[in-house]
């Protein structure tokens, strides 16, 4: 068991030969951009229903929600006091039942009325972006209150965290920005032979959404700010992990919104989401998460074929390493490969669906790869979220639960048990006690096709590299496999290899990089994948597509012009047809 020191920074392997730097942060009363505060926060169960904030009561079922990491054993002014991480309550979530969910939806509905809801046929769109643009202003008062819990309950480090706000925010206000600037939203009438023709995108109906743990705020904000930016009325399911943030949100809503715009639903999604979808009364899904749960929903519908479906799920991304990056004269080029494939597995710990998942290399090269990303890998600075010494925060931090730490262990030993090595000092291992959740990052090697890690996505510090013998293998690995997401191509030229690659995968993967990570970024431009990666688009411009429908309103020529009167009149009246 590795037991650390109460010191800022350390070389914890120096005897075995590793310098993973650990980072444990220094206490502070106060937050701003370079010290966050290292207290444990408590935030209070509650709900927002029919637009009202619901405290929970003595009476409400709640369950406790545990921090990633606290510091105990030793004073604070004893450096050679040994150090554990603990898990600490830092705050509460209601366990809402299958009868308050239902209860839920009936806010909705009396909300969406039929399509004659108040957000959506009373309001014009330059009113809802009013509104929306009041809780742009609301959630940036919540901002070091939401970034200190992202540390806390998903172990993100304070600069991550900072940037998922920030670009969440970002995200909003390009959305906004798009309204405004395209054509498309803003709708004029068109003649076309004997019909005049006005088009605008309106409301698909009631959205049922379900966020992740790893983006709690960005990727959910991702498909809940465009559906009701276009008039949709939308169900949050908040995640078993990662939920605090949003009872931070709350507050905001409640502030911006009519009521029953937006509702929230805690608790089991076993239990609360079920009977929502079998109502019939959801007329879209908005889902990140694992596509067996996507099914399972899906099935749920009486009627699936209405349902307007928006699906993110997982990947299994490659990173190839071709072979022209070992030829004389391109160190250079391979050490940017080996500095990306490093950064595209283990950012956020490797806990990203775009992250890297696997590393193909040429067999001759493959033994020399695996020895280069473990020394790379042994300098990241492993510590708590809200470390930092120089500027520097801590690259690998605390997994949110120990589930997440037993599915890695087990997938390492799988490897183990058929031949692989673990290539880094200590990987695999885990620093701070038998509660921590602090993983040091396993680079695997050799990865063969019978090894769990091979096929399934780890999502975690997990680096499994594969030798090949020749680039069908790779080739037919991404063609038969299950994902279709992203792959990373490391070349030192466009040769006739690298051509063949992106023409053959230009009909598996929704994006091809060249000589760097994978990635959703920047926000404007599209994300996509094929096969059970992904059904819909996600971007600043194709989510207010996917969570809303073209409606033409339209009349015929006539003789004199009293159908042009009558549409004049339509128009400016309407709150639909009304210009922004």
């Amino acid at each position: 068991m590795i037991l650390l020191k109460r010191s800022l920074v350390l070389s914890l392997f120096a005897a075995a030969g590793a310098s993973y730097g650990v980072l444990r942060g220094v206490e502070s009363a106060s937050a701003n951009e370079n010290c966050v505060v290292s207290e444990p926060p408590h935030v209070q169960a509650q709900t927002l229903w029919d637009g009202k904030l619901v405290l929970t009561t003595a009476d409400s079922k709640v369950s406790t929600v545990e921090g990633c990491c606290a510091v105990e054993g030793g004073g604070e002014d004893d450096e050679e006091a040994e150090l554990r991480f603990k898990k600490v309550p830092i705050g509460s979530m209601p366990q809402l039942t299958q009868t308050q969910a239902l209860q839920v939806l009936d806010s909705a509905k009396e909300a969406w009325n039929g399509g004659s809801g108040t957000w959506t046929s009373r309001m014009s769109l330059a009113q809802r972006i009013e509104a929306i643009e009041t809780l742009i202003s609301e959630l940036k008062r919540k901002r070091e209150e939401i970034v200190h819990v992202l540390m806390w309950e998903i172990g993100k480090n304070v600069k991550d965290a900072q940037s998922e706000f920030d670009r969440t925010i970002s995200f909003i206000e390009q959305t906004i920005q798009e309204l405004r600037t395209n054509p498309e939203y803003n709708a004029s009438w068109k003649h076309i032979g004997s019909t005049h023709a006005f088009t605008r995108r309106a409301a698909v109906g009631i959205i049922l959404c379900l966020g992740p743990f790893n983006y709690p705020l960005n990727e959910t904000y991702a498909t809940l700010i465009p559906a009701l930016l276009m008039g949709n009325v939308v169900i949050m399911k908040i995640p078993t992990v990662g939920g605090l943030a949003h009872l931070l949100s709350m507050e905001a809503f409640a502030k911006a919104l009519p009521p029953g715009v937006i509702n929230f639903i805690s608790g089991s999604g076993r239990e609360t989401m079920p009977p929502l979808m079998a109502s019939g009364s959801i007329d879209g899904l908005a889902f990140i998460g694992g596509s067996n749960a996507a099914d399972d929903l899906i099935g749920k519908h009486p009627t699936p074929h209405r349902l307007k479906l928006f699906l993110q799920l997982e990947a299994k991304n490659m990173g190839i390493f071709l072979p022209n990056l070992f030829e004389q004269g391109n160190k250079d080029q391979l050490d940017v490969a080996l500095n990306e494939a490093v950064t595209g597995s283990l950012s956020f710990n490797g806990q990203r669906c775009t992250a890297l998942k696997l590393l193909f290399v040429p067999k001759s090269n493959a033994e020399s790869v695996a020895v280069s990303l473990a020394k790379r890998v042994e300098s990241l600075s492993v510590g708590l979220p809200w470390a930092e010494e120089n500027g520097e925060h801590s690259k690998i931090t605390p997994l949110p639960n120990k589930k997440r730490v037993d599915y890695m262990e087990s997938l390492i030993a799988d490897a183990i048990s058929k031949g692989a090595q673990i290539m880094n000092a200590k990987g695999g291992s885990i620093i701070g006690g038998p509660e921590s959740t602090l993983m040091v990052p396993a680079v695997l090697y050799p990865v063969t096709p019978d090894m769990m890690v091979y096929h399934e996505e780890q999502f975690g510090p997990v680096v499994p590299i594969a030798p090949y013998d020749d680039l069908e293998t790779v080739i037919a690995y991404g063609q038969n496999g299950k994902y279709g997401q992203q792959c990373s191509i490391f070349t030192a030229g466009g040769d006739e290899a690298t051509v063949s690659i992106v023409d053959r995968f230009s009909s598996v993967f929704g994006k091809i990089n060249i000589n760097s990570q994978c990635g959703r970024s920047p926000d404007t431009l599209v994300f996509s994948g094929r096969r059970s990666s992904a059904m819909g688009v996600m971007s600043v411009s194709e989510a207010l597509r996917e969570f809303s429908v073209p409606t033409v309103v339209a009349y015929k020529d006539q003789i004199g012009d009293s159908n042009d009167m009558i549409a004049k009149e339509i128009q400016s009246s309407s709150q639909f047809m009304q210009s922004l």
